[in-house]
């Protein structure tokens, strides 16, 4: 037995309905043996379980679960890997959190031992997570040509093709046989062999590919040309990830590759890249529709996750003050005798209304269905089924609010026939109103480059509160002059 410091295991809920996945009962039984493992009072450890732990499970699953144990026990975890290649999987596949902290204890041989292991676009997302000092020593120590395939990838910027290519891939001149590409690939076992192999031209320019299991299924002095296809898709270095995954989405690609001005084939983007991208956009666009920057399923401190909440949750607060003013400027006239009655009824509806409205065009956008052509149909659209809620939910609205104020369940001090005109115009307003600022309000983020998603999150949440609200006030003071109305008391 070793000693190490002080360690409790992080205890997860049971598994319930949507919980209960494979995946997520494998976690459960692999915490469950990390806690008989590590004692959680004598900060001691099993060397032998902690070993065996190692040996029978994967270090992708060892990494995912490693996330629910405290950062200690997970440097434990780490040591007891029994190989480089387990190591290095488990890092990369390791969150944020995880690998920030096993780096403060790594030391640089060790850690260019871990790249020079990794693919080179998993090398890059690694060292994203050390200081520039230590990127630059680490990098001195790898092989020169591992150092510079890496250093390639760091050029361009993230959330771009050049970030999620790898520059490990076969490629062939023109003249080659199938025997001349099946010597390389066998000779080359760490670089990974994708669906296909791509032919360059004299000036390395990209003319076509060739499927992998042409190389197994033919002679091997058929000459790669004969077997060549054509490249439909490909990308530029600059090309933003959200095309990169759309190519993907629609086309089915299982690699793309990428080609700098001159149509040089410089990466390949494989299907594995770009589902881990999708990821991350599904988690950035969750995160913003909820109105938080976090990372969605990272292991951070609450009081980081709080810094994280706070600043969206200020424009609710700001919102939240504006309709009180509002409702104390108005609070002496007349018609205002109701109208507070109804306020959580109004700002429900139209809330609900703009949200729906924005989601559906967020959804539009992000699948490609929308085009410059076509947004002004959509916005038609969503227009004519605000309009068609409004009324539809303003009469059903009104004519409930007149019915329980006539059968006495309200006990409003106004001729219920006002009180069913006032709520059944505001309703119609408010939801028209919101579904103005739910259709418009992702266009307008998309216009200026910000991610469209903010648009259903808190920002757009809280203004719309407040425009139903004002709505709601402004119809509320027309109908008090348009129509009489007279006390109950």
């Amino acid at each position: 037995m070793e000693q190490t410091d002080s360690v409790e295991i992080i205890e997860g809920p049971v598994p319930v309905g949507l919980l209960e996945s494979k995946t997520s009962q494998k976690d459960d039984v692999l915490l469950e043996k990390f806690g008989r493992a590590i004692h959680k009072y004598t900060a001691l450890y099993q060397h032998h379980d902690l070993v065996q732990i190692a040996l029978e499970h994967d270090p992708i699953d060892l990494a995912r679960a490693s996330t629910r144990l405290p950062i200690s026990a997970r440097l434990i975890v780490y040591k007891n890997l029994p190989d480089i290649d387990s190591k290095s999987s488990f890092i990369i596949h390791a969150t944020d959190p995880t690998r920030v902290a096993l780096f403060r204890f790594l030391p640089d041989d060790e850690m260019s031992l871990l790249l020079e292991r990794m693919p080179p676009d998993d090398a890059v997302a690694v060292l994203d997570d050390l200081p520039f000092r230590r990127v630059k020593k680490v990098l001195e120590s790898l092989d020169e040509t591992k150092a510079r395939r890496i250093a390639a990838l760091q050029q361009h910027r993230r959330d771009t093709a050049g970030r999620l290519m790898t520059n490990e891939f076969f490629a062939f001149p023109f003249d080659s046989t199938v025997g001349d590409a099946a010597a390389v690939v066998r000779d080359n076992p760490g670089t990974d062999l994708t669906s296909c192999v791509y032919l360059l031209g004299e000036d390395m320019s990209l003319l076509g590919y060739v499927p992998a299991r042409s190389l197994i299924v033919n002679p091997s002095d058929v000459p790669l040309r004969k077997l060549m296809r054509p490249i439909i898709y490909r990308v530029g270095p600059d090309a933003h990830r959200d095309e990169v995954v759309e190519l993907f989405e629609r086309y089915r690609l299982p690699v793309l590759p990428v080609v700098n001005n001159e149509e040089k084939l410089i990466g390949v983007i494989t299907q594995d890249d770009a589902i881990e991208s999708m990821e991350d956009m599904a988690d950035e666009t969750i995160a913003s529709i909820g109105g938080t920057a976090e990372k969605i399923g990272e292991d951070e401190p609450t009081w980081r996750r709080f810094i994280s909440r706070a600043p969206w949750l200020l424009v609710t607060l700001f919102a939240g003050l504006i309709t009180a003013t509002g409702i104390s400027l108005f609070h002496n006239q007349p018609w205002f005798l109701i109208v507070p009655f109804f306020v959580p009824l109004i700002t429900g509806m139209s809330g609900n209304v703009g949200i729906q409205c924005s989601t559906v065009l967020i959804r539009s956008m992000a699948i490609g269905e929308l085009s410059p052509s076509t947004v002004g149909v959509a916005i038609a659209r969503e227009l004519r089924i605000g309009v068609l809620i409004g009324v539809s939910f303003g009469i059903l609205c009104g004519l409930a609010a007149y019915a329980l104020n006539i059968t006495g369940l309200q006990n409003v001090p106004i001729d219920p026939v006002f009180v069913g005109i006032v709520v059944s115009s505001g309703v119609c307003g408010a939801c028209f109103t919101a579904t103005i600022l739910g259709t418009l309000s992702p266009l307008f983020f998309a216009r200026f480059g910000i991610d469209p998603a903010i648009a259903s999150g808190p920002i757009v949440t809280a203004c719309n509160d407040v425009l139903a609200t004002y709505m709601y006030f402004f119809v509320a003071w027309v109908v008090s002059h348009v129509a009489p109305y007279v006390y109950l008391s």
